[in-house]
């Protein structure tokens, strides 16, 4: 037993493979309970074991194989990656399992093949058990027809696929075991369970014994359908639903719904093999039919008859067996012989299904006729023939035949025909019998329901009643309008009746469809085929017959077309109630006399034929003035008109009143509803005049007016009429001018062309050059709109004339129909979908119908036919010219062709190449002549040109090619996509066949919006095209695949990759991702296209309006509802279906006529979409070393929806002139498409990089002057590259910093500085450090150039990932082979120094000696030159200031022009942090910088001198304060040091101030907390009177950091967030209860505060935090204090200003600047109290400053009314309080002439004037009366509001201030009702409180004016401190100063400020101490300090006389500039003498 031992001690998976038959068996028992514990299906240990399954389940050992049976089943069960052991685990089960003699091994076996079906690898699974059925051994074949039996009784045959599995039946049913019959019987039972009867038919030909069993056993099977009891992983919610279901005890109604879907419709036909029938006909076939005798022809058809009973048959070329079955129904006279014929046809039709369509149409026609006969056999034959084919084509193809027959004189036929459109319509749904369809059948049925005959009638009624059961009676309706209520009844009597083919749910289609259908399919004549109705939609095929729709267009909703003689007009399809056309009769003169009297003065009427002319003139203008007055609806308009043809009428002799009469006619049309009776009146008169030199420009006038109101087509045919009835040339030539205005006015539709031309020919022989001018002029606009076939028409014309034509049409090329102008309100109001799509197809339809199309079926003679087909090819060939010049002359053909397509398309595979071409071009011209009803042909002659696609030569294929696009053009492609015709052409293994079809295929696809599902039948064809031999090939199949996927979708194409081997399936899956990455996106439909309205394009191709709608994508089918701008489909398909890119048609288009447009498209969401794609590796990472083919592809692809078409062909051609061409472009449209740039902006850069690679200098060149304009434009729209953007640009632009050329690597360096504008410093940083590793050492140089740049402007917070690894990085180059690069490592390190100090040594660590003494020598040097950094600063980095935009609204942006340099760059982290208020763009994770400044420094610039200082003894000042120890002064040291301790109150606070700001939580927390003890303690509180700005900034900023970096930090407990909230709220809420500290907050500090708060209350992410509701309240009470307790100029001034950026900055939300402005009205509240403390002119600058960036105007477009309602409030407030005296307040404007803010006070001030009568002296109280008056009513209100506010726990302190504050406002004010019903405890708590208010004021009041300092010093000099030492500005270092500093200080400050030793209330005023006065415009808190400090500099500059002690320290603390302005006067003088002691001690 030793082994034992050693293999116990394996792990399980080497167990289960040991040698010995225990360990394997011990293994699997192991593995089997390891596998039922682990939980998790994705664990990794399942992995450990996928190459052991196999071996599990085909262990040798019997009993170790069972167990390994039992592990392997859990295994399958439990693991996630279980299915990749599909087939190799199941090949084993059936090989070594099913042959096992015991039961439970087989056992586990199936429930193993059941359990890997259940994790949804069923085919493999089924294709090994079908394997297994061709094993030798039995018992193997048995186990698994029973495992297949199994699977699909649970599975269902959803799951489990039929049909390979029938296809074995019958072989297993010949097996000689009887084991396996058996289990073949019980197989074929289930299977008949599922599908019944579809199984008969393949198991026909079985044992005659063993059917009958079989169908014995299936007639015991149970009726009921059957279920799926097991479900896949994926079908969970099903088998919950069949789970609850079998509790319910199974409920069969519950599940009768279900199961219909449940069990699909198996097709027998899908599961028969197809049966090969041409190659069996008899040899003499074809003789023996067309023998004379009649049994031999007999013979012939019954051995067809045999053949045709196979259930399906092979498909093939059947074009000859059906024209001789044809011809035996139809010529026969034998009656037998007709009806076994139809027989034959109709097997054929059952065998081929859809594939016998394209010989539907040539057989319809023949039976329709042939019904004439009455015997009932060969009715009966006819009709089954007649139904089948039907099934085999649609409704559509064949109406033409069917409504041909109709009019039949023989009953019979008429019945007939009607009962087989009744039969059809049954199988029709509502969406293949749309409006289009019904119309032309309902039409010809009303004529049989009144036929003579009763059969006639009946049929037409069974139709009828049909198509209304199936269509809806709304869709039918309209054209039963005429119809009696008897036979109506009668008609819907037959439709209850009707038993519908798809089952009773047409009734829920029809309810839900009913809207498509009546909206959108009205519009389309005739959608083929049996899509629903998107795909109607999509490809209007327009009806054949141009009499069906003479009319034009579609019939109007709810009522029957108004056909009448309107040519075309009245039936518009609009909707609205403007189509109703007004129809009058004519009336006689008297009544018109009568009417006109009724309306006009009497002078007037009797006036009207006056001799003298001015009384005519005074008549006419009076007549001019009533029309003018008069409604609508009561203007008698015929009256009038008649009124105006009296004597003299229109023979008017003097011009003056003639002119009058037409603008009367003219206005009268416009105003009134106008008649075609009544234009009939005036029409000619207008005619006659229209040439007349004086009076014409009015007659044209009137004419339009007549067209709106009459609509143009009608209108202009009755013009043009009595233009050419007339001799008058110049009448004429005036017409056809005004009728090509009136085109381009009104648009072309509905206008009868073949009218216009012949009109137009005439005017073209005219003698008089003018007319033929007008006529030429005519057609170039007719051109527009009809395109190029209109030339056709004149092509008979003599030569010189066409050539006129010609240069006119040349003229017209390239341009676009202009949109309507006019007529449009008629036509659609109705707007929406309808009006585009009608609108739409209305052209395309119009002009085609309009065509005059001839019949040529009489010239294709049976002569001509057997010319084509003769052996000798010199006769085929005349045959073919005849052809030719036929369809030439008749230009237009009738869609009926005879015999010519078959003698065609047997000219297709002529041997000689020159007839096929010339066939070829017969049948382009066909698709020409012939237009949209060519359709017809596509199966039989448009599939058999795609065969010679497959041609060698290749001229041939090119015109294959061309044919095949110019019937596509014609028909759309949804007939070729159709039926298996294409797959069938595919399937041939062909190289140049499968590689051009392929391309057509690739070229089509994108532009369509759907597909026929028949499409998924070319996939598998496509796949094996993707392995094909011939590379092409391969590389087309490629091209096609992704467009394949736009309409497939990636799971059907991965499924249908199961059939293929492995190896294929794994390379096609491959392709199938790459080719998802690239899939476009399916053009977005016509209607409602995107709002940007494309130019259009030129002309329409003389094509139907589905070649728009396929070939384009309806890209052009934009807002305007216009199609004629739809051009030339086909030719531009290569748009590859882009949603709203231009569509540039025509090929020959002039260069710059395509041009017109937005280069860039935008795209919504389109950038969001790239970057998720990108995110989710869906498309390639734009990383390379040199760009690749994939990514350039990519990128064209990612272009191809955004940017116009002929820019992408510039950006991506091959030679550089034309980069430098789109360069150029895109320059030029840099300003104008600002977003459209920013939209595209990541592609933009894309393409930059990979110009970045190119070796043409000059492309580099203008790509870096592209890169400096557009870096300065993102900087001022203020713009911030996204992560993405910046990962694929960046990169490459630092590779070019190494450019050799000095010019270039200068270029580069200036983008790297504008870059820093739009993305934060500290993100370049590592890019650029990553372009110091680079191998060309002038890159690497540069680089660190630049780095000591970035720490030199934006400090050391830029280093990432610290400051350490970064200097450690950058001194290791000190040590480079190149000397410029150790340079450049020396100075950055150097710059760095001057920045931070020492400290850099300690940052860099160890250095090489040699290194260290380099720095240090070189930091030396550095040290010698006085401030370097600063002045290098200055000069080398002038770009960096640019932040500043100039205009005046971003004044507020900073004042940074005038600040010092050296303080830029230590503000510049905070800057770049606040540079857009909405974006927060970056927070600091160490201490911010932003405190670290020092006074020393900024004071003591000249750091030459060196004071000694006397060693003072130490001063004991404790009479100034008490708390706080004045260090003892030592001599300075001269390098600073940093280990000295904190050791004054001053330097304290400033350090744990600077904590407050730390990315470290619990730092922050600790020191916040410690300054909220300071506070609590009143003794201690006033330590922090001169912190207070710097607490409440580093506040914000932690705010800034928790709300961008904390909030979004997974890892970060979000209680720690919560504490650090309260514990920030807490202390500031502390901090704003002391009143004296909470005034000292300066403006833009408050600004910043208010911001940070706003900003917390709306962050949703704070809602969701467990006490985020808690956080929320009190940050309300926050602000509430902050706004009471603040210096009130200060707070008004910050929201102010922040409710101006909030305005202003796109980031902001609309709820921000709604809360800012929620503060104001809390402030004008409390203006009555606060108004004496308020610094007005302050306010008044600010509102001035607001009013200048938001004039009234512009605040009158927001959104919402609230800001402008604000500003109003405020100023209102501001008037009532101080009256006129408000005027006076306006000192600090500059020019208060231009500022509005004057012009408002000055109306409101006037306003209250009038209003009181006088200028009350009191104002306060003349407002309060006002007041008074206007709110009587609402002071019941406002109190309500306040006592609710009381009764609150919240607000309670807040109520009682606003009630006192009523109180005091109106103190007659009556607040007892409301008292009185509150207890008494609520009664006395008000009072106390109001009393409490009352002392607490009383107070303040007194104190306030004693400590104020006046506000107009604020924000422009420092407040003077009159307690210096408890602010000490000191060194947070520890070094010790002594007072003489303080006290010098002191004096600089004083005097600066104008305090020298005056009071402090005598200062001079402000202006007289400033240069010049500087704008107090708040920018930020920063930006404050900086003019502080720059006055400070000023301040020492102006006494450098003193001798200052000049110490320069380098303080890492926060130095504090802001004094404090608390505290007596007293202590001055004290200060003063010690001053004077100081100052002598020194001397």
């Amino acid at each position: 037993m030793g082994d034992d031992s050693e293999w116990m001690k394996l792990p399980i998976d080497q167990k289960c493979e040991h040698k010995l038959w225990k360990a394997r068996l011990n293994g699997y028992e192991e593995a089997l309970k390891l596998f039922q514990k682990i939980d998790d299906e994705k664990s990794p240990e399942w992995s450990k074991y996928l190459g052991l399954i196999k071996k599990f389940v085909t262990d040798s050992n019997a009993v170790a194989q069972l167990k390994g049976l039992e592990a392997a089943l859990a295994y399958v069960e439990n693991a996630h990656v279980a299915g990749k052991t599909t087939g190799e685990v199941a090949s084993g089960v059936v090989n070594k399992v099913f042959n096992q003699p015991k039961a439970r091994a087989k056992e586990l076996g199936l429930d193993i093949c059941l359990m890997y079906i259940e994790i949804e690898k069923g085919e493999a699974i089924q294709e090994e058990l079908l394997k297994g059925l061709d094993n030798k051994n039995p018992k193997i074949i048995v186990a698994c027809i029973e495992t297949l039996r199994k699977a699909l009784s649970e599975f269902g045959s959803k799951i489990i696929s039929l049909k390979p599995i029938i296809k074995v039946l019958p072989k297993l049913f010949e097996s000689r075991e009887k084991a396996v019959r058996d289990e073949a019987k019980l197989l074929a039972v289930e299977i008949y369970r599922w599908i019944r009867d579809a199984l008969k038919p393949p198991l026909q030909n079985i044992n005659s014994v063993q059917l009958k069993e079989l169908e014995e056993e299936w007639f015991k099977v149970s009726s009921a359908a059957p279920k799926q009891t097991r479900f896949l992983r994926s079908q969970q919610e099903l088998k919950a639903k069949f789970e609850q279901q079998q509790g319910l005890g199974g409920d069969a109604d519950g599940g009768g719904d279900d199961e219909e879907e449940a069990v699909p419709q198996v097709d027998a036909y899908e599961l028969l093999e197809a049966v090969e029938i041409l190659s069996k006909l008899p040899k003499d076939f074809y003789e023996k039919i067309e023998a004379k005798k009649w049994q031999e022809r007999k013979e012939a058809l019954e051995a067809v008859e045999l053949l045709v009973k196979n259930p399906k048959l092979e498909s093939g070329d059947y074009a000859d067996l059906v024209k001789v079955l044809k011809k035996v129904v139809g010529k026969d006279t034998n009656v037998m012989l007709v009806a076994l014929a139809a027989k034959c046809l109709a097997g054929l039709a059952t065998g081929l299904r859809k594939k016998f369509g394209q010989y539907a149409g040539h057989v319809v026609p023949t039976i329709l006729e042939k019904f004439k006969e009455k015997k009932p056999q060969v009715v009966q034959a006819l009709q089954e023939a007649i139904d089948a084919i039907f099934l085999t084509t649609t409704l559509q193809n064949i109406s033409e035949d069917i409504l041909a027959v109709m009019d039949n004189k023989n009953p019979t036929i008429k019945q007939q025909t009607s009962l087989f459109i009744a039969r059809s319509f049954r199988h029709c749904t509502p969406s293949t019998l749309p409006k289009s369809l019904l119309k032309p059948f309902c039409a010809a049925l009303l004529k049989h329901i009144n036929d003579s005959a009763p059969e006639v009638r009946d049929a037409g009624f069974e139709a009828l009643g049909t198509a209304l059961k199936v269509a809806g009676e709304k869709a039918v309706n309209p054209f039963l309008a005429d119809v009696d209520k008897l036979k109506l009844d009668r008609i819907k009597e037959c439709a209850e009746k009707v038993e519908l083919v798809y089952g009773k749910k047409t009734g829920a289609a029809e309810k839900k469809e009913g809207k498509p259908i009546a909206g959108k399919t009205t519009a389309l004549p005739g959608p083929g085929g049996d899509k629903e109705t998107k795909d109607a939609a999509t490809k209007p095929g327009p009806l054949k017959k141009a009499s069906a729709v003479k009319a034009g267009a579609p019939p109007k909703k709810g009522k029957p077309a108004t056909v009448a003689g309107t040519g075309g007009a009245g039936a518009k399809g609009k909707k609205g109630p403007e189509t109703k056309e007004v129809f009058e009769s004519e009336l006689s003169i008297e009544v018109c006399e009568e009417k006109a009297a009724a309306v006009l003065p009497a002078s007037c009427i009797q006036q009207l034929d006056s001799g003298n002319w001015k009384e005519r003139l005074a008549c006419m203008e009076e007549f001019q003035k009533a029309v003018e007055l008069m409604e609508r609806s009561e203007m008698p308009c015929q009256a009038l008109v008649r009124m105006l043809a009296k004597k003299p009428g229109w023979k008017e002799t003097n011009f003056q009143v003639m002119q009058m009469k037409l603008h009367v006619v003219a206005l009268i049309a416009q105003k009134g509803n106008f008649s075609k009776t009544s234009a009939q009146v005036v029409l000619d008169g207008l005619v006659d005049k229209v040439g007349d030199v004086k009076c014409g420009s009015n007659a044209k006038e009137a004419m339009t007016a007549i067209a709106e109101a009459c609509q143009l087509p009608w209108t202009a045919e009755q013009v043009v009429a009595m233009a050419f009835s007339q001799k008058n040339p110049k009448n004429q030539s005036e017409t056809l001018n005004w009728l090509s205005n009136a085109i381009k006015e009104f648009g072309f539709s509905g206008l009868n062309v073949k009218a216009f031309i012949s009109n137009v020919k005439t005017a073209l022989a005219a003698t008089n050059p003018a007319v033929r001018t007008s006529a030429i002029t005519l057609l170039g606009v007719m051109y527009l709109y009809v395109g190029p076939s209109l030339r056709m028409f004149f092509e008979d014309e003599k030569p010189a004339l066409l050539s006129q034509i010609d240069a006119e049409f040349e003229k017209m090329q390239g341009q676009t129909a202009p949109a309507p102008t006019r007529g449009i309100s008629r036509h659609s109001v109705g707007g929406g979908d309808d009006g585009e799509e009608e609108e739409q197809e209305e052209v395309g339809n119009d002009v085609v119908d309009l065509l005059p199309r001839t019949d040529i079926s009489d010239k294709i003679t049976a002569e001509l036919v057997s010319k084509i087909g003769d052996k000798n090819w010199k006769i085929r060939k005349e045959g073919l010219d005849e052809v030719t010049s036929i369809i030439n002359e008749a230009k237009f053909i009738e869609p009926n062709i005879g015999e010519l397509p078959a003698a065609l398309k047997g000219r297709l595979n002529d041997s000689n190449k020159i007839l096929v071409q010339q066939t070829l071009s017969i049948l382009q011209q066909l698709a020409t002549a012939m237009g949209p009803n060519i359709k017809q042909y596509v199966k039989n002659l448009g599939i058999p040109v795609i065969t010679v696609l497959g041609d060698s030569k290749n001229n041939v294929r090119a015109a294959a090619l061309a044919t095949v696009n110019a019937w596509a053009e014609q028909t759309g492609m949804k007939e070729w996509l159709e039926g298996e015709d294409l797959s069938e052409e595919l399937k041939k293994e062909n190289p140049f066949l499968r590689q051009e079809l392929l391309g057509w295929l690739a070229e089509k696809l994108p532009a369509l919006r759907s597909v026929p599902s028949d499409l998924l039948l070319c996939v598998p064809h496509l796949y094996s095209c993707l392995e094909d031999r011939n590379g092409d090939v391969r590389k087309k199949a490629q091209d096609a695949l992704p467009f394949f996927m736009m309409h497939l979708g990636f799971e059907k194409m991965a499924k249908a990759t199961g059939k293929l081997k492995p190896t294929s399936k794994d390379q096609v899956l491959a392709m199938l991702e790459k080719a998802k990455a690239n899939m476009p996106a399916k053009p977005a439909p016509p209607a409602k296209a995107s709002s940007r309205v494309v130019g259009g394009a030129a002309p329409a191709k003389f094509q139907p309006a589905s070649a728009f709608a396929d070939d384009l994508g309806s890209n052009t089918m934009e807002s305007k509802p216009d199609p004629k701008k739809a051009k030339a489909g086909g030719l531009s398909s290569k748009t590859k279906g882009v949603q709203g890119k231009k569509v540039l048609s025509k090929p020959n288009l002039k260069e710059d006529d395509d041009k017109s447009g937005p280069i860039f498209i935008i795209v919504p969401n389109g950038k969001e979409q790239r970057m998720k794609e990108e995110k989710a590796l869906k498309v390639l990472k734009w990383n390379f070393t040199t760009p690749r083919d994939e990514y350039i592809e990519q990128l064209k692809t990612q272009m191809s929806t955004c940017v116009a078409k002929w820019l992408q062909d510039e950006m991506f051609h091959a030679d550089f002139q034309h980069h430098n061409k789109a360069l150029a472009v895109m320059i030029e449209h840099l300003e104008s498409e600002k977003d459209g740039v920013i939209s595209c902006l990541d592609l933009i850069l894309k393409w930059l990089t990979l110009r970045f690679f190119d070796t043409n200098t000059s492309v580099l060149m203008k790509t870096l002057e592209y890169l400096k304009l557009l870096f300065n434009l993102l900087s001022q729209e203020e713009y911030h590259l996204t992560e993405n953007e910046a990962a694929s640009f960046i990169p490459y632009l630092i590779l070019k910093v190494g450019e050799p050329k000095d010019v270039i690597r200068k270029d580069v360096r200036a983008i790297l500085n504008r870059m820093c504008l739009i993305y934060p410093a500290s993100k370049m940083f590592p890019f650029i450090m990553e372009g110091t590793k680079s191998k060309n050492s002038k890159q690497r140089a540069e680089c660190l150039e630049e780095l000591g740049c970035l720490v030199e402007s934006y400090g050391m917070n830029v280093c990432q990932p610290t400051p350490g690894k970064a200097l450690k990085e950058m001194a290791t180059h000190i040590g480079d082979r190149d000397n410029a690069v150790r340079n450049a490592a020396l100075n950055t390190i150097v710059t760095v120094y001057n920045v931070h100090g020492d400290q850099v040594f300690k940052l860099i660590g160890n250095l090489s000696e040699k290194d260290m003494s380099m720095l240090e020598e070189r930091i030396k040097r550095s040290a010698k030159r006085p401030s370097a950094a600063p002045v290098r600063q200055a000069e080398e980095k002038p770009q960096r200031t640019q932040n500043i935009s100039t205009n005046a609204s971003m004044m507020r942006k900073g004042q940074a022009e005038d600040m010092s340099s050296k303080l830029k760059i230590m503000y510049r982290t905070y800057r770049i942090q606040n540079r857009n208020m909405g974006s927060h763009s970056e927070t600091t994770h160490t201490v911010p910088r932003e405190f670290q400044l020092d006074l020393d420094e900024i004071e003591n610039d000249n750091g030459t001198v060196r004071c000694e200082m006397p060693a003072l003894v130490q001063h004991k000042l404790d009479d100034i304060f008490e708390p706080v120890l004045i260090p003892e002064p030592k001599i300075r040291a001269v390098s600073p040091h940093f280990d000295d301790m904190h050791s004054n109150t001053a330097s304290t606070i400033n350090f744990v101030i600077s904590q407050v700001a730390s990315g470290d939580i619990n730092t922050s927390i600790q020191a916040l907390t410690q300054i909220d003890e300071v506070l609590k303690q009143e003794d201690k509180a006033e330590a922090m009177s001169g912190h207070i700005d710097q607490f409440l900034i580093a506040t914000f900023m932690q705010l800034r950091l928790i709300y961008n970096t904390h909030m979004a930090d997974e890892k970060l407990d979000k209680d720690e967030i919560v504490r650090l909230y309260s514990c920030i709220i807490g202390s500031m809420i502390t901090l704003f209860q002391i009143e004296s500290l909470a005034r000292e907050a300066s403006t833009g500090v408050l600004k910043d505060l208010m911001h940070g708060l706003i900003t917390l209350m709306l962050d949703s992410r704070v809602e969701d935090l467990e006490e985020g509701e808690q956080v929320i309240r009190s940050v309300n009470l926050l602000v509430v204090k902050v706004l009471e307790k603040s210096d009130q100029t200060n707070i008004l001034s910050a929201l102010l200003v922040l409710l101006q950026d909030s305005l202003l900055a796109t980031a902001s939300s609309p709820k921000f600047s709604e809360l800012v402005m929620k503060c104001l009205w809390r402030m004008v509240r409390l203006l009555p109290e606060t108004i004496n403390s308020i610094n007005l002119d302050r306010i008044l600058l600010d509102i001035h400053i607001f009013m200048k960036v938001f004039p009234k105007e512009k605040l009158k477009q927001c959104k919402s009314e609230f800001p402008i309602r604000t500003l109003k409030t405020l100023l209102h407030t501001l008037c009532k309080l101080k009256g006129p005296k408000i005027l006076d307040h306006l000192t600090m404007i500059d020019n208060k002439n231009e500022s509005e803010l004057e012009a408002h006070l000055c109306r409101v001030m006037k306003h209250s004037m009038d209003q009181t009568g006088k200028a009350d002296k009191d104002t306060e109280k003349g407002a309060s009366r006002i007041e008074e008056k206007a709110s009587k009513a609402k002071v019941n209100d406002i109190l309500a509001e306040i006592f609710k506010k009381i009764g609150s726990k919240e607000n309670t302190k807040e109520g009682l201030a606003e009630l006192y504050e009523y109180k005091k406002k109106y103190s007659d004010a009556d607040i007892e009702p409301f008292l009185k019903n509150s207890s008494q405890f609520f009664q006395s708590y008000v009072e106390r409180g109001l009393r409490l208010i009352e002392t607490e004021r009383e107070g303040k009041g007194r104190i306030a004016t004693s400590t104020g300092i006046s506000p107009q010093m604020e924000g422009t000099c420092v407040p003077v401190s009159t307690h210096t030492v408890s602010s000490s500005i000191g060194n947070t270092n520890g070094e010790e100063v002594g007072p003489s500093v303080y006290l010098e200080r002191l004096k600089i400050l004083r005097q600066r400020c104008g305090l020298d030793n005056a009071k402090q209330e005598d200062r001079p005023p402000l202006t007289s101490l400033l240069s010049k006065p500087t704008l107090p415009t708040v920018a930020s808190s920063t930006d404050m300090l900086h003019s502080k400090l720059s006055q400070l500099r000023e301040s020492r500059e102006q006494y450098q006389h003193l001798d200052l002690d000049s110490n320069q320290t380098h303080s890492s603390g926060i130095g504090t500039t802001l004094a404090s302005p608390s505290s007596a006067a007293a202590n001055i003088d004290d200060l003063k003498k010690r001053l004077e002691r100081i100052k002598s001690s020194r001397k």
